[in-house]
């Protein structure tokens, strides 16, 4: 049985680095699916296992952001924002800002794949309208999802994940990440701006911008739902209970359907996340995970140090991507220290940065903006991801570091 769970382990976090199968049209959330039913299938699993087996605060902390999530789309509160972003500043330099300031600001709060998946299709319309260059602003927008998500243990579902696992405090984390955050949303800008200076193109008026109407109540209704949910995260109350109450609240509308609130979820991304908890749970059993911990203890290899922490979440994020790289690290990890888990949510979430795949947020932008007509290539993001990455993880580093939350060597 051992074998045939390693070999449906391996197959799965193979499809996670590929994205999908040769000549298959299964992607990463189909493969995990998949391999969880096969587990369950040859017994390797029982049904209780398989419930057992998943973070279940985490799934509702992720689903009730989305529905907050939602409740913005709704009112058109990130088409509103994107063409505004797209007509608003009058020179490259200051639209490149406030595109990364308002991306990185507004994941640090909500989802970064929620709010990238909303604004670059209107960022594109807008940018093209305006006879601009879209590719830089998208990079700086996936780049600054990114960074501003590393501030918040809401900002993206790996940092939900260890929030969970370590019992974090949510202020706590935004007091040890935020500043690596803020830092990295100046690299960002800063790289692409040089790497793209003299191409952006100067704006030609606003051409044939779009317009979207904004719903303003519902705009309202949303902001007083984020607002409440930071203030119960104040309280000692569980955060997914927080999280839950004020996504149910939300849902309670007459002019937003519930039913319209839901199709906005990204129901692909809790069941890649409930198929990972079980095909990790799966391992565990076989005791392999626990005899490589022992080794890595006994040769001084755990990640609870920057020597190691650094080149992995680099080589985790960039190739299973850093959602399943956290997942599978902590199943096989059972107790990490405090400062390892802010090292490992910041480090994962700006080393996304470094290629396309890296992170989800990426792979959204360039997906919705080829759906725009807008082709975002991988040599192109590579050229401003590798660096911005590079810089952002060093300083993300030091500042670990010099706040003596986690050594560079043991």
């Amino acid at each position: 049985m051992t074998a045939i769970i390693l070999g449906l382990f391996t197959v799965t976090y193979v499809g996670m680095a590929l994205g999908r199968f040769p000549g298959l049209r299964i992607d990463r959330t189909g493969i995990a699916l998949v391999a969880a039913i096969l587990l369950l299938t040859v017994g390797a699993l029982d049904t209780k296992q398989a419930v057992a087996a998943v973070d279940f605060p985490t799934i509702f902390i992720l689903l009730g952001l989305m529905i907050l999530s939602a409740q913005y789309a709704g009112s058109g509160f990130y088409d509103w924002c994107a063409l505004r972003l797209a007509r608003a500043a009058r020179s490259p330099a200051r639209l490149l800002a406030v595109v990364v300031a308002v991306g990185g600001g507004l994941s640090a709060v909500l989802a970064n794949d929620v709010v990238v998946f909303a604004m670059t299709p209107m960022l594109c319309a807008g940018l093209t309208a305006r006879r601009l260059d879209p590719r830089p602003y998208l990079i700086g927008l996936a780049g600054a999802a990114n960074a501003g998500s590393a501030a918040t243990m809401i900002g993206n579902p790996q940092n939900i994940l260890i929030g969970q696992i370590g019992r974090l405090d949510f202020w706590r984390f935004l007091e040890v990440c935020a500043v690596p955050a803020l830092a990295g949303l100046v690299i960002v800008y800063a790289t692409v701006w040089l790497v793209w200076r003299g191409r952006f193109g100067e704006p030609q008026g606003d051409g044939e911008v779009p317009t979207v109407p904004l719903d303003r109540w519902q705009l309202g209704k949303a902001v007083a739902a984020t607002v409440a949910l930071l203030v119960l995260f104040t309280l000692p109350v569980p955060q997914e209970h927080a999280v839950l109450l004020v996504a149910g609240l939300v849902m309670i509308s007459r002019r937003m359907a519930s039913r319209d609130m839901l199709g906005m979820v990204d129901w692909h991304l809790l069941v890649l996340f409930a198929a990972l908890f079980a095909i990790n749970h799966a391992l565990g059993l076989t005791g392999l995970p626990a005899a490589l911990i022992g080794d890595l203890t006994a040769a001084g290899w755990l990640p609870d140090r920057l020597s190691v922490m650094l080149p992995l979440a680099l080589a985790g994020s960039n190739s299973i991507g850093n959602v399943p790289a956290v997942i599978l690290l902590l199943a096989a990890w059972p107790s990490p220290p405090e400062g390892a888990l802010y090292g490992l949510a910041v480090l994962t979430t700006l080393a996304g940065n470094f290629l396309l795949p890296g992170s989800l947020a990426n792979i959204i932008v360039a997906e919705r903006a080829a759906a725009s007509g807008v082709r975002l290539g991988f040599a192109e993001h590579a050229r401003c991801g590798v660096p911005m990455t590079l810089l952002s993880m060093a300083v993300a580093a030091l500042w670990l570091w010099g706040r003596g939350w986690m050594p560079f060597v043991g």
